[in-house]
């Protein structure tokens, strides 16, 4: 499998938690009620996790796709 990068931009989040439900071993809603990507590291303008896991890659598109505000996504990466 290709190694992945998650990229949240938080400061978008409208605070429904769709991808906490979906996805509660990579996110959770902080004390502020936003969403926040766990173990995730902050790069500019957004949130950036690695991952290479089949399993864990599925997931955290599962949470891009439920995602209303489409602020949740997974590319290869090499891409920007």
């Amino acid at each position: 499998m290709t190694p992945k990068k998650v990229i949240h931009l938080k400061k978008d989040c409208i605070s429904c938690g769709a991808c906490a439900a979906v996805s509660p071993k990579f996110w959770e809603l902080d004390a502020e009620g936003m969403a926040q990507l766990k173990g995730a590291h902050e790069e500019g303008d957004h949130w950036r996790l690695d991952i290479e896991n089949e399993k864990d890659i599925e997931e955290n598109q599962e949470a891009s796709d439920v995602c209303p505000v489409n602020i949740i996504h997974v590319k290869d990466v090499d891409e920007e």
